[in-house]
């Protein structure tokens, strides 16, 4: 079995945030491979499914974003899943918009929900990282980071979790690497000048 865990905050003033960008990967998924109905579990809402004959959980916390780390352990810990057999959907502001990187272990690099989920996984499970842009000041990414996506974002965005979704058999055979071709492939990064990556532009 795999788990798949989005990441985001709970509530309807939060869904469309660049900070929920994993809970929007995971419903994608939920879509493209007709998971069953979503229930509550975990202290989250999640959805059986199954990817080319894996069995797959996935979940997307309820506990807000810091705490996203004692949902995604109670699972791994209730179905016996290894670190390395959870893969985490999260936004990632030392990435430009658009691109997309996985990477199994490391530190939280100041993502909040990555550090609960070190704290309860280990570091060595997988992190899909979707860039959504640095603005460029230390002092302006909380209010980047819980900002919406403007319109102009939507094209790429949207090409980013259908890529994520259609490539999916690949993450859950365990080969990273080729996911994230494959994802980039799919859904090439945006050109932005530097300066206009940084804003989120």
């Amino acid at each position: 079995m795999i788990i798949i865990a989005g990441l985001g905050n709970p509530g309807a003033k939060y869904e469309k945030n660049r900070h929920n960008i994993g809970f929007m990967a995971v419903d994608e998924i939920a879509s493209r491979w007709r998971f069953g109905p979503a229930r509550a579990k975990f202290q989250s809402i999640v959805a059986d499914g199954e990817v080319e004959g894996t069995k797959v959980l996935l979940m997307k916390p309820q506990t807000y974003m810091n705490e996203s780390g004692r949902a995604v352990g109670e699972a791994a810990r209730f179905y016996k899943v290894k670190p390395e057999h959870v893969i985490v959907f999260h936004d990632e502001i030392d990435l430009a918009p658009g691109r997309f990187r996985m990477k199994k272990g490391g530190g939280a690099a100041g993502q909040n929900g990555v550090r609960s989920l070190i704290s309860h996984l280990g570091a060595d499970f997988r992190r899909a990282r979707m860039g959504i842009g640095h603005p460029g000041e230390p002092q302006l990414v909380m209010h980047h980071v819980l900002g919406d996506f403007h319109k102009a974002d939507k094209p790429w965005l949207d090409a980013l979790l259908q890529a994520c979704a259609d490539a999916l058999p690949f993450a859950v055979k365990g080969d990273d690497e080729r996911y994230q071709g494959e994802v980039m492939r799919l859904a090439p990064a945006p050109k932005f000048s530097p300066r206009q990556a940084a804003r989120g532009e």
